[in-house]
């Protein structure tokens, strides 16, 4: 995971800035209003005296009317080297649901480009052998669907079983840098879509996409809303209603249990695609 401190500029002092500044692989920023105190305008000059180059930054808009420039701070930092993590976010209208979305995404995206060499590190650390035995487990290809409030999300999966009989349930390994984990918390619903051997490779190659934060994943696909409120693939071999019911936090890892409502098979005769690996330390 990614330790995360917070900061008010307005009540900090400006040595504890410079030194949470220079010990930070990350920064984000929330913009002052331009008429905000002499002890946050004398930060941000901290913050850009701090900075060091190859660090991450975001930047995002505070929401009340009368921030300062994300563009013009962005430049600044574009000339010291930082390297940013992902759009700046512009709060344009009253912030809901989709704005907090877009902030989650936003703040993932940059836990994940922080712990990439961490990442890597991991994978390349597990012995040859048991890493060829893992990659032998295969499971089914399968997309998860959710919607809650104004908040949707997609995600491809391979770690689905079922995992009762009464009541029917199953259970889904979520990564807990995946976007579409908090929407998937107890009492949250939604849609498993299972793929078809025959007529998967579409809506997986879409699913894989890295989405920026904020794009709607649904864009270009056919779907209907199920009677939980998620989308159903159209193109799914199947699909099923599901609520969850109780979650097991593992290292990097939530395995969500869900019980199942409803569901329908749209060809009755075709065969669900499988995903074969060779090797366990990735998908």
């Amino acid at each position: 995971g990614v330790a995360v401190e917070m900061m008010d500029l307005k009540a900090s002092d400006q040595q504890e800035i410079r030194e949470l500044v220079s010990s930070a692989a990350g920064i984000v920023i929330g913009m002052p209003p331009v008429s905000a105190s002499a002890n946050a305008q004398a930060g941000i000059g901290t913050i850009l005296a701090a900075a060091k180059a190859k660090q991450s930054i975001g930047l995002c808009e505070s929401g009340g009317g009368e921030d300062e420039s994300v563009y013009t701070l962005r430049n600044k930092f574009r000339e010291l080297g930082l390297i940013e993590s992902f759009q700046p976010i512009r709060i344009t209208e009253t912030p809901g649901e989709g704005t907090y979305q877009l902030c989650e995404e936003a703040g993932t995206d940059m836990g994940q480009w922080l712990t990439r060499d961490r990442s890597i590190k991991q994978m390349k650390s597990l012995d040859n052998e048991l890493d060829k035995a893992l990659g032998r487990i295969s499971g089914g290809l399968y997309i998860i669907t959710a919607q809650k409030g104004d908040v949707s999300g997609a995600m491809l999966a391979s770690w689905v079983s079922q995992a009762s009989f009464q009541p029917l349930g199953v259970s889904i390994a979520v990564a807990k840098d995946r976007a579409i984990e908090s929407i998937m918390h107890v009492g949250d619903r939604f849609v498993l879509n299972v793929l078809e051997e025959a007529n998967y490779q579409a809506l997986m190659k879409h699913f894989l996409k890295r989405f920026p934060p904020g794009a709607d994943r649904f864009a270009g696909i056919k779907t209907q809303r199920a009677e939980n409120g998620s989308p159903i693939l159209l193109d799914a071999l199947a699909y099923m209603e599901c609520e969850v019911v109780s979650r097991m936090e593992c290292t990097d890892h939530w395995i969500v249990y869900s019980t199942v409502q409803s569901g329908r098979v749209s060809k009755p005769d075709a065969l669900t695609a499988v995903h074969h690996r060779k090797v366990g330390n990735h998908y």
